[in-house]
């Protein structure tokens, strides 16, 4: 691929999104919390951090990297939601990095033809693109909702934004790409 090519610019996005972005920031909220605090819930409609992190690894499993290295589909999304028996964030953490650098390998060898090839996830007809961008999305979304409940069990800042001055913004003279 061409080095200015737009799959390449998506691509970067998408690694600099998810793995230097999303990833190390979820995982510093898990590891500032305790094994009850990953595992607590609100109410039995709500899902714990522990129960994300299980999501979160069959998702990018699923869609990212069985997806592109066309392996068989083990994921079961239900059992995701439905542990209730404390699995040490550990040994979650250490399953999600797994995953994560698994994806990373994805990320950095995927091709414009199979971003646009098509592909059968989870009963859905996408595109590579798709997938790629469905993964990204979907980890922010829930990323956010780790932070917040990180943010709520410690009542503090998580600090993610401490580079900004006081107006929100990036001082004058750092001006860096985002990841």
């Amino acid at each position: 691929m061409p080095a200015n090519s737009t799959a390449v610019e998506f691509l970067n996005f998408s690694r600099g999104k998810l793995l230097e972005q999303y990833w190390p920031r979820l995982r510093s909220c898990v590891e500032s919390l305790s094994d009850e605090q990953v595992w607590w819930r609100p109410n039995e409609a709500s899902n714990s951090i522990g129960n994300l992190l299980l999501h979160l690894n069959g998702n990018v499993t699923q869609w990212l990297v069985a997806s592109f290295a066309q392996t068989e589909d083990r994921r079961d999304r239900p059992a995701e939601f439905a542990q209730r028996e404390q699995i040490p964030k550990t040994k979650l953490i250490q399953l999600l990095a797994q995953t994560m650098d698994a994806s990373a390998q994805t990320l950095s060898r995927l091709t414009e033809k199979e971003l646009l090839a098509t592909y059968q996830i989870q009963g859905y007809t996408v595109t590579g693109l798709h997938a790629v961008y469905q993964v990204v999305e979907h980890f922010g979304l829930h990323y956010g909702q780790i932070a917040y409940i990180t943010k709520m069990l410690r009542d503090q800042d998580l600090g993610f934004y401490k580079e900004l001055s006081k107006t929100g913004r990036l001082p004058a003279q750092a001006s860096p790409t985002l990841p």
